[in-house]
């Protein structure tokens, strides 16, 4: 045996995890870099504490969001499928559809979900991004910093 101690590696406990809240401008940024950068932030993997199984990621608050750019002629071409619920209810739509349609925000939602872990922590993850199609959001109380690059 040496004489120096055994440290046991530390794991973030959800007590002791530190929020912090990013606003992002959306404007002219490509839909998957965009989406990569927000997935990290959101699981926490910027952090040194970062732990796998437990939430250490930040708040995420994305504006203009619909005026994220696609690559290539992928707005014409990408195409999203959602179902009803019902018999036949299969339902498609460009991302250009979805883009000028009345949610704008489901693009990037759809792109950070896939980015995330398919257990309930990605749902619980998911449910610290804030998307909003316009330039304005209701978390100025929250005093959101600029998302570094």
């Amino acid at each position: 045996m040496s004489s120096q101690a055994y440290k046991a590696t530390q794991s973030a406990k959800p007590g002791e995890i530190e929020r912090h809240w990013y606003v992002v401008d959306a404007e002219d940024q490509t839909l998957g870099r965009l989406a990569t950068r927000i997935a990290v932030v959101l699981r926490g993997k910027h952090k040194p504490a970062f732990t796998p199984h437990v939430d250490t990621g930040d708040f995420v608050v994305v504006v203009n969001a619909e005026k994220v750019q696609l690559s290539g002629r992928k707005r014409e071409t990408k195409t999203y499928y959602r179902h009803t619920g019902y018999p036949g209810g299969i339902k498609s739509a460009t991302a250009d559809e979805v883009l000028s349609g009345p949610f704008p925000d489901r693009v990037l939602r759809r792109a950070v979900r896939g980015m995330l872990p398919k257990n309930a922590l990605g749902r619980k993850l998911l449910s610290k991004l804030k998307i909003y199609a316009g330039p304005d959001h209701p978390h100025q109380a929250q005093k959101p910093e600029v998302l570094p690059q």
